[in-house]
């Protein structure tokens, strides 16, 4: 008599290719890597790695055929390369949410036809376009992001009224940015959602999440925020997930605004950065949320039992590991990364809390 096993198929060999890796062979399931990279940290940790283009459609056709199931650990993986590969095999989440995600102008169209508040906003298509932008937002001080392929700060600027729109978008060299209003805001948060196959979710957040040089740089859990508003950041992410009909898991990434309000910054239909903590601090991971979902399994509990704080190890910082290796409670995770560069993820430390449980009174 055999147990069969499902083999899963991640497009992308980063970091959160790995940890999820590490999660599947907990519950015996076997992950195929599909990269451009050689050694990549996926790879280095999967049973087998596909090595080529996303748009080789004759590699990725073998990879495919080698999985049951396939999903992907970061969003700038190419809709079309899904959209092949979904043909071959059932792709989660889907296509739809990734082509939102990859792009600001639909992401913010998005959460707004479905009631999710986000900054004020408006497309930018050519230089001409910013100084009316700006009238049509109010305000003096405005964020301009190109609307594909930013990240960690990548891809935006800051543009006040009298700035010259013509060297802003020069700077920013793309044919298409979005201007939005400068928030001002009391706190940058996540919550991270995982919904199976059956509708069910499970949730993790909201997360407290502090970034330097526009790169999260640490993530506290539980965040301190008044319970009405923890409420409303958990409820407008189940909003989110039941609205895409999400299979997988997404992060959501909002701001607390002064006067109590939640405004939605981003969609990451993935497993995400300030959800690291919960490998060390819950049962079951996001990461295995992600594995599990994906592949059919319903979702984990998400309870903690610890409150925690992320730190995450970026550049240099990977050069002083020697210090949290004698940290108590602390739990390092490297990336198996071997060339350090400025602003790069080298691993992260999540420094445990344990929770006390309640005393029971005496009789």
């Amino acid at each position: 008599m055999k147990f069969e096993s499902i083999t899963l198929g991640i497009l992308g060999g980063g970091q959160l290719g790995r940890m999820s890796v590490l999660a599947a062979a907990r519950l015996g399931i076997k992950v195929h890597i599909y990269t451009p990279d050689e050694d990549s940290p996926a790879g280095q940790v999967a049973a087998k790695t596909f090595t080529g283009e996303y748009g080789d459609k004759k590699k990725l056709k073998k990879f495919a055929e080698s999985v049951d199931v396939v999903s992907y650990e970061f969003e700038n993986i190419p809709v079309e390369t899904v959209r092949y590969i979904r043909k071959l095999r059932p792709v989660y989440p889907n296509d739809r949410l990734l082509e939102i995600s990859q792009n600001r102008i639909a992401e913010k169209n998005y959460l707004n036809d479905i009631g999710i508040p986000t900054a004020k906003w408006a497309p930018v298509r050519s230089a001409r376009e910013i100084g009316p932008a700006a009238s049509k937002i109010g305000g003096g001080k405005f964020i301009l992001k190109t609307a594909r392929l930013g990240y960690d700060g990548k891809g935006q600027l800051v543009h006040r009224l009298g700035d010259d729109p013509d060297a802003s978008w020069r700077k920013l060299n793309s044919e298409e940015l979005i201007l939005e209003e400068m928030v001002d805001y009391t706190s940058e948060v996540s919550v991270i959602i995982a919904r199976d196959m059956h509708g069910r979710s499970a949730l993790y957040g909201p997360v407290l999440n502090e970034h330097k040089n526009h790169i999260l740089s640490r993530s506290i859990v539980p965040a301190p925020m008044h319970a009405r508003t923890t409420g409303l950041a958990r409820e407008t992410a189940h909003l989110l997930a039941d609205a895409a009909g999400l299979v997988g898991v997404l992060a959501l990434e909002m701001f607390i605004t002064k006067d109590g309000r939640i405004l939605a910054n981003e969609i990451a239909p993935r497993t995400h950065n300030s959800g690291h903590w919960t490998i060390d601090a819950c049962a079951c991971s996001q990461f295995e949320q992600h594995v599990r979902t994906v592949c059919g399994l319903p979702v984990g509990e998400p309870a903690r039992h610890s409150d925690a704080e992320m730190i995450n190890l970026i550049g240099k910082d990977v050069t002083k590991i020697a210090k949290w290796y004698k940290t108590e409670n602390a739990c390092v995770h490297l990336y198996g990364k071997s060339e350090i560069k400025d602003g790069r993820k080298m691993g992260h430390v999540t420094i445990l809390k344990p929770l006390t449980a309640p005393r029971k009174k005496k009789p």
